[in-house]
């Protein structure tokens, strides 16, 4: 068995701000949290209440340390958090600002005539997303340090939709554009939005339920190679063709509020929601980073070999094929990072790995091979849906999606039985299976025709078909949060 262990590069200084996120002492998370159901605070230490209300931390030279935290003066006075108040001093010394609108409308914090002594001499955190166009008042200044606010990117991103681009992409003979009826109906979706990306533009377009229209797009500088989302739906994560940076941009505010060099053009992203981790590749440096969640920081580097694509994460199990050689690839991360070598497969389209199982897919030869992962021995190997492009386990079935006749081949995984096949009516190129976040739906993205189709994988039937203005690559899907205004 050969095994190879891996380069891993700790502590990264890769950030076009800091690498080390600030934060908040533990005391003053808890009494937060204790205090506001819901309160959010952010990888730079703001924060941000349900309803979108920010508040800066201002942290002291030298923190006080009483017994019990406890709020010491608020303006106005007398004000419990829930009251929101323009600012907030703890007995640690600790304090906060909220962030209002003055009579111009500009973003600011309270303008005391005779600032604390807390507030005069406290510090913003030099690693702080600032709130755009935030004016900080001239006899407060100090507070600012050597933050820089031009360092946080302060473009709007977000645009209308295109809503011209169809008539350019399709044939109008297809027919394709308004085709289908997207009248809402389905429960579990009215209350997401639907983050789409597609070749045909470098937007990504942000559709509220099953609307036809988009409501915004957010522009990027390039075309998407991959997108991803947060667990807890306030980030996404954007890798672009031509482009070095990874930019994390700030649902809540439609921002991107930091980018991440990755020295290489990224790749595709994989996200590890039990440990909030992203892994996200640079195929052309053999490279895999380690992205912590919580802070928005690389924190490694892992060296691979070969150009890693079709990535797959399951069972802290990653596996990479190495598209020079179709080596299929296995990286053991909580093995030292251990490099295992599984073989050749032609042209993978996609790989598994379930319970001590791999599967792998063959878009030419149309065919899905079975391995044992610690053996390597084959196990199985048959004839699939024609051009499978993509696969999914759910409740102990395997999907495999065929392009070809839009087709999704259903087959009992542990032992491969097929058990059926669900057809997804008219022309078009299915691409990819997107699972609906802790429900039953599977979306079924299309590259050729401008619909998506909702697949219940509990009844193993298409629920739905919509349409869309393009065709769409991936569908990203999360719940609708609270704007920040």
């Amino acid at each position: 068995m050969y095994k190879k262990v891996l380069g891993v590069l700790i502590g990264l200084m890769l950030t076009v701000t800091s690498a080390f996120a600030t934060k908040l002492p533990n005391d003053v998370q808890s009494y937060l949290k204790k205090n506001i159901s819901g309160i959010d605070i952010r990888f730079d230490g703001v924060i941000i209440y349900p309803d979108g209300t920010l508040y800066l931390p201002l942290y002291p030279a030298s923190f006080k340390k009483p017994e019990n935290l406890e709020i010491e003066q608020t303006f106005p006075s007398g004000c419990t958090l829930k009251d929101k108040p323009e600012a907030v001093i703890f007995n640690s010394d600790f304090a906060m600002l909220k962030v209002i609108t003055n009579e111009n409308g500009k973003k600011t914090v309270k303008r005391f005539d005779k600032p604390p002594i807390q507030i005069k001499t406290g510090i913003l955190p030099q690693d702080m997303l600032v709130p755009k166009g935030l004016i900080i008042p001239e006899n407060i200044k100090g507070i600012v340090g050597n933050l820089d606010i031009q360092l946080s990117p302060d473009t709007d991103i977000k645009v209308v939709s295109d809503v011209n681009l169809s008539a350019k992409v399709f044939d109008v003979e297809s027919k394709a554009v308004n085709k289908y009826d997207n009248k809402s109906t389905i429960k579990q979706l009215k209350d997401k939005n639907l983050y789409m990306v597609t070749s045909y533009s470098r937007n990504i377009s942000v559709v509220s339920g099953e609307s036809f229209k988009p409501d915004y797009a957010l522009s990027q500088v390039a075309t998407p190679v991959d997108a991803q989302i947060t667990k807890d739906n306030k980030f996404l994560l954007v890798t672009s063709y031509d482009s070095t940076m990874l930019n994390i941009i700030s649902i809540a505010d439609d921002r991107i509020i930091k980018q991440l060099d990755l020295t290489s053009q990224g790749g595709e992203i994989v996200m590890d929601y039990d440990n909030n981790k992203a892994y996200i590749a640079t195929p052309a440096a053999s490279y895999i980073y380690v992205l912590d969640i919580n802070t928005m920081t690389l924190t490694q580097r892992i060296k691979v070999n070969g150009r890693c694509e079709k990535l797959e994460l399951s069972d802290n199990y990653l596996l990479y094929v190495d598209k020079l050689t179709s080596n299929i690839w296995s990286i053991e991360l909580k093995n030292d990072y251990t490099l295992r070598n599984l073989g050749t497969f032609p042209n993978v389209s996609k790989a598994l790995y379930d319970n001590g199982i791999v599967y792998l897919a063959s878009r030419t030869k149309d065919r899905i091979a079975v391995l044992n992962y610690e053996t390597k021995q084959l196990l199985n190997e048959f004839p699939t849906v024609e051009k499978p492009v993509d696969m999914m386990l759910y409740r102990g079935y395997l999907y495999v999606l065929g392009a070809r006749y839009n087709q999704i081949q259903v087959l009992r995984a542990s032992d491969v039985e097929p058990i059926g096949v669900i057809n997804i009516e008219g022309d078009g190129f299915s691409t990819k299976l997107c699972p609906v976040p802790d429900t039953n739906l599977v979306i079924v993205t299309d590259t050729k025709m401008g619909r998506y189709s909702i697949i219940d994988a509990d009844k193993n039937v298409v629920v739905k078909t919509n349409g869309t203005e393009l065709p769409v690559s991936s569908i990203l899907v999360g719940k609708k949060v609270h704007k920040i205004n």
